[in-house]
């Protein structure tokens, strides 16, 4: 059998959502909190595991959120945003930002950012990012970022595998 190496659109998916789901749960992912400002000058901020490096020089890393959040308008508008890295032992602060409450930073220790955003205690690194470029692309928003400052703390990650928080074990 020949394959072809011309570009071509993709065919149709042979399986459901769900199930798509259930396959991409088997990648363990690191959890971040990302961060901003609303106009209020309240703070807003999110779980997402999908983070990940583009490039080191410049250095760039990426994110998505869907299309239809909330807070979708925020963090397009936004000239920065920090992405907050956590730790092992965060798993509760993950859940808590993945809710829908009213003030998910109360009684959250933070510090502010060289440009007044907040980067999270504990945290195993963080990056603060001016909000350099968005890609639509399917259901979701794909934000670059490009670095300006960051900081790293040698801690245990929190990763999501299977539905699930774990921490890892650094060898």
């Amino acid at each position: 059998m020949q394959m072809s190496t011309q570009l071509r659109g993709a065919d149709p998916p042979e399986f459901d959502s769900r199930h798509f789901r259930q396959a991409l749960s088997q990648f363990a992912t690191g959890v971040t909190i990302i961060t901003t400002r609303l106009a209020d000058g309240s703070f807003l901020g999110l779980t997402a595991s999908s983070f990940n490096s583009v490039s080191l020089d410049p250095p760039l890393v990426l994110w998505s959120l869907s299309q239809t959040a909330s807070s979708m308008p925020v963090f397009s508008g936004n000239s920065h945003y920090v992405i907050n890295v956590l730790s092992g032992e965060q798993a509760a602060l993950a859940e808590r930002f993945s809710k829908r409450i009213e003030n998910r930073f109360e009684g959250v220790d933070f510090e502010l950012s060289h440009t007044g955003l907040p980067i999270l205690k504990g945290v195993s690194a963080w990056f603060e990012c001016h909000n350099r470029s968005r890609y639509p692309e399917g259901d979701h928003v794909i934000f670059v970022g490009e670095v300006e400052r960051c900081g790293v703390t040698p801690k245990s990650a929190l990763v999501f595998h299977g539905g699930k928080f774990a921490a890892t074990t650094p060898r």
